[in-house]
């Protein structure tokens, strides 16, 4: 195996080095969404009808009178993956618009949603990274809502995770503030790589949370949820966006990952980073 030289980040392996085998963990599929058509609403009043196939979505995106967005429709490929009943974490990328990928929680139970969409900046930006995420929780149009709307959580500061990819990838998350994350390489290509990443998190139901990281060094960006219910048998469903090592092509693959809670540490009064706020 290539020893990458972590003061070198020149020499860090490309978005699409990491996929061989880094999905080996990855749930099944679901199929449970065929056949049905989901309207969500969000506060801007834009409508977006999903009409699932088996394999494929076809959507409608109707801008409300704040949206500057156009009104499109398309269809594309999807992934989707069942995290709890009646919960589903929904994948897909866009044919028409390329550096755009759509992360989807539909809750029918509650009768929420949270989009979470993935855009890769026509340039690098000072200050910015290359791979932007934008949140937006909706209802689902003629379904009764109930339970909390998906919101910003600093409930997973101060946990270390150990998270496994495969036989072959392990990673530790150790999450800092509402804005940073540490990780470090335990196994793998990129074994005793680290860094510190900007980071969101979302809790979608109670003990489980979008987690989603943007990338400074690799241009790419991460969108996960996951179960932490049973911090001893965490389970996540997630997927990796960016461009290739030529910076053109974009690069979209989906993973799962199964983790445990290793510590978690506890700061003295008044020095706990959930008082930081993002910045």
């Amino acid at each position: 195996m290539t020893t990458l030289n972590p003061a070198d980040t020149s020499t860090w392996l490309p978005l699409e080095g990491l996929a061989p085998g880094f999905d080996a963990n990855k749930a099944p599929h679901s199929t449970a969404l065929s056949g049905q058509t989901i309207t969500v609403v969000d506060a801007r009043g834009t409508r977006i009808s999903h009409r699932f196939a088996d394999t494929t979505v076809t959507w409608d995106y109707h801008p409300g009178a704040e949206d500057p967005t156009e009104a499109t429709t398309d269809t594309d490929d999807y992934e989707a993956f069942e995290v709890d009943d009646d919960l589903y974490f929904v994948q897909f990328h866009h044919d028409y618009l390329p550096n755009e990928a759509v992360s989807l929680v539909v809750d029918l139970r509650h009768g929420r949603a949270l989009a979470v969409i993935s855009v890769i900046l026509p340039a690098p930006e000072q200050g910015r990274t290359r791979v932007q995420h934008v949140f937006a929780p909706s209802v689902i149009e003629g379904a009764a809502v109930t339970g909390a709307e998906p919101a910003p959580t600093t409930t997973l500061i101060g946990r270390r995770v150990e998270w496994v990819y495969s036989e072959e990838h392990a990673y530790e998350h150790v999450y800092l503030s509402e804005r940073w994350y540490s990780w470090q390489c335990l196994a793998g290509p990129e074994r005793g790589l680290a860094d510190t990443d900007e980071n969101s998190v979302w809790e979608v139901r109670p003990g489980i949370y979008i987690f989603a990281w943007r990338e400074k060094v690799i241009p790419c960006a991460s969108v996960t949820i996951a179960d932490h219910r049973d911090v001893n048998a965490i389970r996540s469903h997630g997927v990796l966006f960016g461009l290739d090592e030529s910076g053109e092509v974009p690069t979209h693959f989906t993973f799962g990952a199964h983790g445990r809670l290793l510590s978690t540490t506890h700061h003295a009064a008044g020095l706990e980073p959930a008082l930081f706020g993002a910045l």
